[in-house]
């Protein structure tokens, strides 16, 4: 479109649509269906105690603040996908939690059985080290030019750990025979989705316990969506991974996570089960085609 403020429905949710409206317009609808949301609302969402909270988080970039005062709850293997316009915050939200922007105020506690670690002010290389947090991150970011092998081999070298990094390498490709086929192929000639494989492959190298996963199905065929959300749900339900996403394609999103987050103008306007914003008319309409 010549306009890059024009979006659709489709943009967001893959489904189809007989009209199109600006985002500055969806921005306004989803103000519109805000919901007062309590601490207590976003706790009976999470199956046992959080593993994960973010507590008035105000962050952003140099001295502009993105996010005002977001909360967000998220249990130990549980799921969850933020949605929203774009500029809502999203990406934003991944980037507080792993290090990349400027905190404000607010904090981030990760742990459980009443020993969470605060958080808030380590560095991404201490947050991966000793926190467990790996970032999908939403660009291409494996290197071209080195072989799969080698790109996996980075994540041990993030951690200091070479050693482990060649081991859990090893793993990888028992548990991923595409990637062993192309073991020693330059990352630059495989597919999109290989590609994408290879992204969330060099994080398991880490052994991360929390995975912040950016847009992954973004410019991929359907049938390597697919494949994606297929490792990412194997990693969850059985490796016990927990998972914070955003995801353009909410319908795929809320289909896959356990919670789902609407993000409007730095702050949650709903919040409920996956499920249940599938079946929501108002987000259906604003977000799913519907």
């Amino acid at each position: 479109m010549s306009d890059d403020r024009e979006s659709t429905t489709r943009g967001y949710g893959a489904g189809e649509v007989d009209s199109v409206i600006s985002v500055e317009e969806v921005v306004r609808q989803t103000a519109a269906i805000a919901e007062e949301i309590s601490l207590e609302q976003l706790d009976a969402l999470v199956e046992g105690e959080p593993y994960i909270a973010l507590n008035d988080l105000v962050a952003g970039y140099g001295q502009m603040h993105i996010l005002h005062g977001i909360n967000l709850r998220l249990g130990r293997k549980q799921s969850l996908c933020l949605i929203g316009p774009n500029g809502a915050g999203k990406s934003t939200v991944l980037h507080a939690i792993f290090g990349f922007n400027n905190i404000f105020s607010g904090s981030i506690l990760i742990g459980e059985d009443g020993e969470q670690t605060d958080v808030t002010a380590l560095s991404p290389s201490e947050k991966l080290e000793k926190a467990g947090i790996a970032y999908i991150l939403q660009d291409k970011s494996i290197f071209p030019g080195m072989t799969v092998e080698e790109n996996l081999w980075m994540g041990g070298f993030l951690k200091n750990q070479p050693a482990e990094a060649r081991a859990a390498a090893e793993s990888v490709f028992d548990k991923y025979p595409r990637l062993a086929a192309r073991r020693r192929h330059q990352a630059k000639v495989l597919s999109g989705g290989e590609r994408r494989l290879l992204e969330i492959s060099r994080a398991l190298v880490m052994n991360p316990e929390l995975l912040l996963v950016d847009e992954p199905s973004i410019g991929l065929e359907p049938r390597f969506i697919d494949m994606v959300f297929e490792i990412l749900y194997d990693l969850q339900h059985n490796e016990g991974k927990t998972i914070i996403m955003v995801e353009q394609n909410a319908k795929k999103g809320l289909e896959f996570a356990d919670i789902g987050y609407v993000m409007v103008s730095g702050k949650i306007a709903v919040a409920g089960k996956g499920s249940e914003l599938l079946e929501n008319p108002k987000v259906g309409e604003l977000f799913l085609g519907g």
